[in-house]
Formats: structure tokens, C-alpha cells, sequence
């Protein structure tokens, strides 16, 4: 299956791939828009700035404006149910589970409504950690084998929206043939 014209895509394609893509490593971006031309899943990178995307009928830019969590705010807007969001924000994930989404961080890891709290309640304890001084710094560098998780997690949850949709239209199909008799 493939999703034809950009301006049907969204009606066309049970998901979606939302990317917050400020914070997205630079690695990340050509393996998103490769997985977007392979797969035909439509992407939409959402960001505080303007950021240069690959001229393609499946990757789109939305800016909005800089107020705080207007991108976050704006990615859970869009959110329809089995979409993916990448984020590495993890009150969004959060918020991006609720509304019905699968959340991939860019990492490779992958937020389940059975381990958000406990990731978000270590996130608590890190920052109240770092604001009184006891721990500084912050995340570890970006590695090649985060990107190998992640490319890794990425296929696998493409591949299981192809086979979704393909069972679908078969059903489809079959129903449709079983009408014309």
C-alpha cells in the first residue's frame, strides 16, 4: 500500500509519523526520511523554527509559534489514534500515550503506559537532582548504537502498521468482491 497525493495522505493513511523536531538529533533525520519514502507513512516534523526537510510528498515542516510547549501542545493536537510521535520530551510522550499514540524516544526507547510513570518520576528526581546542585550535567551523547536502537524500534513499528494495513485492505478487498456476486 502506498499513500498517493500529500493532501490525502492523512485521510489515506491510518498513521502518521509526528516528530517534535527541535530537540531531534541531526543523525535521526535522513533515517525518518527514508523510513517516510519507504514506507509512504506520512511524517510531520513540528518545531519552534524554520528547519530545512528533504523536498518529498511524504515529509512536511509545521513552524508554530515560540510560546512554551506550543510545539508539544500542537504535535498532541494532531495526534490521531496508532500515529507516532518522536520525542525525546517525556511529559509528551506522556501526553502523546493518552491520546493513543505509540512514543519512540530518539534513543530507541519505547514509552509504554507501563513504564511512563516510573520514567517520568526518574526524570523528577534527576532535575531536582541537577537544581540543587548534587548532580550536573545531563544526558549521555548521542551514540551510534542509540541510533541502531533506534532505527531498529523505528522498522519494527512501520512494519507492523504495513501489515496492519494490508490486512485491512484485504478485508476490504474480499468484502467488496463478496458484494458484487
Amino acid at each position: 500500500f502506498h499513500c498517493r497525493n500529500y493532501r490525502r495522505l492523512e485521510a489515506e493513511c491510518l498513521m502518521k509519523i509526528l516528530v517534535d523536531a527541535d530537540a531531534l538529533p541531526h543523525d535521526l533525520r535522513d533515517l525518518i526520511y527514508r523510513t517516510a519514502e519507504r514506507t509512504s507513512i506520512p511524517v510531520v516534523l513540528v518545531a519552534n523554527s524554520h528547519q530545512r526537510i528533504p523536498l518529498s510528498g511524504y515529509v512536511s515542516l509545521e513552524v508554530v509559534s515560540g510560546g512554551f510547549n506550543a510545539a508539544d501542545d500542537r504535535i498532541v493536537e494532531r495526534i490521531e489514534k496508532d500515529d507516532l510521535v518522536i520525542t525525546s520530551d517525556i511529559p509528551l510522550a506522556d501526553r502523546s500515550l493518552t491520546a493513543g499514540a505509540v512514543a519512540l524516544n530518539p534513543r530507541g526507547g519505547l514509552y509504554t503506559h507501563a513504564n511512563i510513570k516510573n520514567i517520568m518520576a526518574m526524570r523528577d528526581i534527576l532535575e531536582d537532582l541537577r537544581a540543587s546542585g548534587e548532580m550536573t550535567g545531563g544526558p549521555k551523547s548521542f551514540t551510534p548504537k542509540n541510533r541502531e536502537e533506534f532505527a531498529n524500534q523505528l522498522n519494527r513499528i512501520t512494519a507492523q502498521y504495513l501489515r496492519k494495513r494490508q490486512i485491512e485492505e484485504l478485508k476490504r478487498e474480499k468484502i467488496g468482491s463478496g458484494s458484487n456476486k
